[in-house]
C-alpha cells in the first residue's frame, strides 16, 4: 500500500470542552490550532476539527446492518496498526469507554476479517477503529 495523505475532517460538537475530553484526553490526540468556535486535532496522523454547533444534538441514528451488527451510519474512523488498535481497546476500556458495538472480530474467516469497534462522542458523532491483521488485505474483495 503506497503512503496516504492525511485527511481532514470537519465535524459537529455541541461542547467544545466535552470534545476536547473526548479527543485530547480520552483519545491522547494533540490538540493543534483552536480558537473560541472550533479546534484542530491531531487525530492519528489526520487533521480532526471539530466545530462548535450550539444546534447540534445528537444525530438521527441511522445503522445499516453488518455482520449481525447495526452499525451506525453516517461515521467515521480511522485504520490502524493491529498492535496500536489492542493498545487503544485497553486505553479505552481502562478508562471505562461505553461502545456502541463492542470491540471484536467481523467477518472471521472471510477475506475482510478485520478488528473492530464503534463508540460515539459525546456530540453524537459516530466512531470506527478497526485493523487489520494483514494491512495488505484492506480493500481485497
Amino acid at each position: 500500500m503506497s503512503s496516504l495523505a492525511p485527511f481532514h475532517l470537519a465535524v459537529p460538537v455541541h461542547d467544545l470542552a466535552a470534545a476536547r475530553a473526548f479527543y485530547g484526553e480520552l483519545f491522547g490526540c494533540p490538540e493543534g490550532r483552536s480558537s473560541a468556535e472550533w479546534v484542530d486535532f491531531d487525530f492519528f496522523g489526520h487533521q480532526l476539527v471539530v466545530h462548535l454547533d450550539a444546534s447540534a444534538r445528537p444525530h438521527v441514528r441511522t445503522t445499516n446492518p453488518v455482520d449481525g451488527h447495526d452499525v451506525p451510519v453516517p461515521h467515521f474512523g480511522v485504520v490502524l496498526a493491529w498492535n496500536d488498535w489492542l493498545a487503544l481497546v485497553a486505553r479505552l476500556r481502562a478508562r471505562n469507554q461505553a461502545f456502541v458495538i463492542e470491540p471484536g472480530i467481523r467477518f472471521e474467516g472471510k477475506v475482510g476479517s478485520q478488528a473492530t469497534f464503534f463508540l460515539y462522542d459525546p456530540s453524537g458523532n459516530a466512531l470506527e477503529f478497526k485493523a487489520f491483521r494483514d494491512p495488505s488485505r484492506l480493500f481485497a474483495r
